[in-house]
């Protein structure tokens, strides 16, 4: 019977991805002025990655970015998307490229984001700067791409599990000085979701290569856990975890959860038996198959990803 059930999900989740191929090229939104990148570390141009688990990935990032996908009947909510790497790459063709084509197929505005790496020289906080100055562009240029600014979420997987993590819980806290009027508006997200996310910089979790990228951060333990952040301001969460995750244990979502749940925030945790690590979609027979459709039920629960009505 579980088998069943699993399988009707796996099928329904099919059906929800059936517009990916209509998607529209994204639109580019600069997340920084010019002089950001040209006094960064990075040299040379950006690359992509063509062989094994890193096709498709992202480094050498100067030119952090928005790349926004845009649906044809935009329900109001937004996400930006961080895909994972170990924060020295960034998995955009595997991992968030496909997550914003199901989005935006499901009338969300979908902004992968570029983001820089401490991988690649620039400060452990740059992640979370740019987490920040994503949420507030979008929440500024609302009107402009039909978003609703109290629908604005933040999708983070992996090492952009991290910063999703980071920007939800920190949000009040100025990551960098406010450059125009965009910065006057705020940088928390509404709504957050984790999957396989690294999560704390704390023993014994501290053994992922996120950590290893943030070593130069001074109090690292305690001002990059995320679940030390946790109050009352914190945005509803959904996390996905499997339990034979190799790169990210689930301790990770775990002590988040915790710690959500010991400060009555909205949240809910999927574990999954198997799985392992840096899925996105899920492929189709596989358990994390089943998280687009449980994410899309939870997030219609809290009011996020409705339908517009329509004139008579």
């Amino acid at each position: 019977m579980n088998r069943m059930r699993r399988n009707l999900a796996f099928a329904l989740t099919l059906m929800l991805l059936g517009g990916l191929a209509h998607a529209t090229e994204p639109m580019v939104i600069d997340l920084w002025p010019a002089q950001v990148a040209e006094n960064g570390p990075v040299n040379g141009p950006e690359a992509v990655g063509r062989e094994g688990s890193g096709t498709g990935a992202v480094r050498n990032v100067s030119h952090a970015r928005l790349e926004v996908y845009q649906p044809a009947r935009p329900n109001g909510t937004a996400v930006v998307i961080a895909g994972g790497g170990g924060y020295f790459r960034i998995q955009v063709g595997r991992g968030s490229e496909p997550v914003a084509k199901w989005l935006a197929s499901m009338g969300v505005t979908a902004a992968v984001m570029v983001y820089r790496l401490p991988g690649d020289g620039w400060a452990p906080e740059a992640p979370i700067q740019d987490g920040q100055r994503a949420i507030r562009l979008l929440r500024e240029r609302a009107t402009e791409l039909a978003i609703d600014p109290k629908q604005i979420g933040i999708l983070g997987m992996s090492a952009g599990g991290h910063l999703a993590a980071m920007t939800a819980t920190r949000h009040a806290h100025d990551f960098y000085e406010p450059l125009d009027a965009a910065d006057r508006q705020s940088a928390r997200p509404d709504f957050a979701v984790l999957l396989y996310p690294v999560v704390s910089m704390r023993p014994p979790l501290d053994t992922t290569r996120t950590r290893q990228h943030m070593d130069r951060a001074p109090d690292v333990e305690r001002m990059f856990s995320a679940e030390l952040w946790v109050d009352d301001s914190t945005p509803p969460m959904f996390l996905v975890h499997a339990l034979d995750d190799p790169i990210a244990h689930p301790d990770h979502s775990r002590v988040m959860f915790e710690a959500l749940q010991a400060r009555s925030i909205p949240s809910d945790l999927l574990l999954l038996e198997t799985g392992g690590h840096s899925w996105g979609l899920g492929r189709a027979g596989t358990e994390p198959a089943a998280w687009p459709l449980r994410f899309s039920r939870w997030a219609r629960e809290h009011g996020f990803m409705r339908r517009l009505r329509t004139a008579p």
